[in-house]
């Protein structure tokens, strides 16, 4: 454990913003699941809807930070391909 105060603190901190990239993380992979879940399901018109919601959760964790802004769009291009590819 730390000593000095500063580090102490450094650690708390650092505590609580690796609980919140946790939940941003895994609400992102939550809406990307329901993406893939519609395209196994053939239901275009399903996974257009969850498309139109991953990319938005996708978008505000680049802005936060959790995300790189490529990595993003890495993962929104990759699944507009898919849905796009169902028709």
């Amino acid at each position: 454990m730390a000593n000095i105060k500063s580090a102490k603190k450094r650690i708390l901190v650092i505590k609580t913003k690796t609980e919140r990239n946790k939940a941003i993380k895994s609400k992102v992979k939550t809406y990307v699941k329901k993406v893939d879940a519609a395209i196994a399901a053939g239901d275009k018109a399903a996974a257009s809807a969850a498309l139109v919601e991953a990319t938005s959760v996708l978008d505000k964790a680049c802005k936060k930070g959790v995300y790189h802004k490529n990595t993003v769009s890495r993962k929104v291009s990759r699944l507009s391909l898919a849905v796009n590819k169902m028709a």
